[in-house]
């Protein structure tokens, strides 16, 4: 049995992730495809547009048998920890086999994990105060392996190679090409594929007539798209970040997860003065830090997720099904009494107590005030006949 794995984060789910779907699925034919899909908060910093089921159930009605969440002590985080989580709890889930949509799927990734992990470590202690961290390691990656790695799929492609590199059993990867717009291209375009950036960009723009997203969609998803009162985005959430930055004292900012060089007073600084999100961004920015780190660190202590909540959560890593097909049902049965991360179906008092799912329930409250619905508890993994 070749057992499929995709990591996901499907904000939304778009034709973009059907093609790539539909590729894992010629190849697993009548064996199970596995998602790794993050929860209701994204790795740049950001919240989900549609909840954590709501994407599960587009990915399984559109060919995943099983669905498991990603947590937020990975989902939210840079490349390598995002793909060491994900690549990490694929490998447990019993996945042999990676498949990734990319811009170029011509290059021998595996090849490229294995010289990226030869790299001396010491090699990657970089400071140069003036660039990112991000263009510090693409320019070494350059250097080393001879090839440059600066598109946002390509990143997350080679974290994903380095990461299964490190693996007892390196997973087999196939890359497929992306079909259709960029990335981060921020408008429609007329192809069959819009990124996932448009799409958002346009519910925030044209909340009352979605009909144009059609193309773009699975016909269930814009269903669902169309029914929710409000779409998640930071100037939704400004008023309570603004809240929680004045309110709070150094030594409480100094706390959070990845505040560092004296970012706190920074913020502390900037944040009266800030009009909206975005202008805050530009007022804490400097050429040390990408746009993603500093939402991820705006998002981290909206969230008042500390230092110490992140790596206390990693003692005990866990992971919640989301939904699953007859195939996976019947492949979860074969598979649960070896496999080597818990799987959660039902969410209480006990296992939410602590580790990986006690931070995602905490985190999930917000979620939950601002989208009207339980994320967690009272909720049962979907299933798709």
């Amino acid at each position: 049995m070749s057992v499929i794995g995709i990591v996901a984060e499907y904000n939304p789910f778009h034709s973009g992730h059907e093609f790539l779907m539909n590729q894992a699925r010629l190849a697993a034919k009548n064996d199970p495809i596995i998602v790794v899909m993050s929860g209701n908060y994204v790795q740049r910093g950001q919240m989900a547009i549609m909840d954590k089921w709501q994407r599960a159930k587009a990915a399984l009605a559109s060919g995943a048998d099983l669905v498991f969440e990603l947590p937020f002590s990975f989902a939210v985080q840079p490349a390598d920890i995002f793909a060491n989580g994900s690549i990490k709890m694929l490998s447990d889930l019993g996945v042999s086999e990676l498949f990734f949509g990319v811009e170029d799927a011509n290059l021998n990734f595996s090849y490229l994990g294995q010289k990226i992990n030869q790299i001396p470590k010491n090699r990657m202690d970089f400071r140069d105060y003036t660039q990112t961290y991000a263009t510090q390691y693409n320019e070494m990656v350059a250097r080393e392996v001879g090839h440059e790695v600066n598109q946002p799929n390509m990143m997350l492609a080679v974290a994903y190679a380095v990461a299964s590199e490190q693996l007892k059993n390196p997973l087999h990867l196939h890359p497929i090409t992306r079909v259709g717009s960029g990335h981060d291209d921020p408008l429609l375009q007329d192809k069959i594929v819009s990124s996932a950036t448009a799409i958002r960009n346009y519910c925030l723009h044209h909340p009352n007539d979605l009909s144009e997203l059609k193309k773009y969609l699975p016909k269930g998803e814009l269903v669902s798209l169309e029914s929710q009162k409000v779409y998640p985005n930071w100037n939704l959430l400004f008023s309570f970040l603004k809240y929680r930055i004045e309110s709070a004292s150094l030594e409480e900012l100094r706390s959070i997860y990845q505040m560092s060089e004296g970012l706190e007073y920074k913020m502390k600084e900037e944040i009266h003065t800030a009009e909206d999100f975005t202008s805050f961004l530009r007022q804490i920015k400097s050429k040390r830090y990408t746009y993603a780190r500093l939402r991820r660190l705006c998002l981290y202590t909206l969230l008042n997720v500390t230092e110490k909540e992140i790596k206390d959560s990693y003692k005990d890593v866990s992971t919640l099904l989301l939904g699953y097909s007859g195939r996976g049902r019947n492949y979860l049965k074969k598979i649960r009494k070896d496999v080597q991360v818990p799987i959660i179906s039902k969410v209480d008092k006990k296992n939410a107590a602590s580790g990986t799912l006690g931070l995602q329930v905490k985190v999930d409250r917000l979620f939950e005030q601002i989208m009207g619905e339980d994320q967690n508890f009272g909720r049962k993994p979907i299933e798709v006949k």
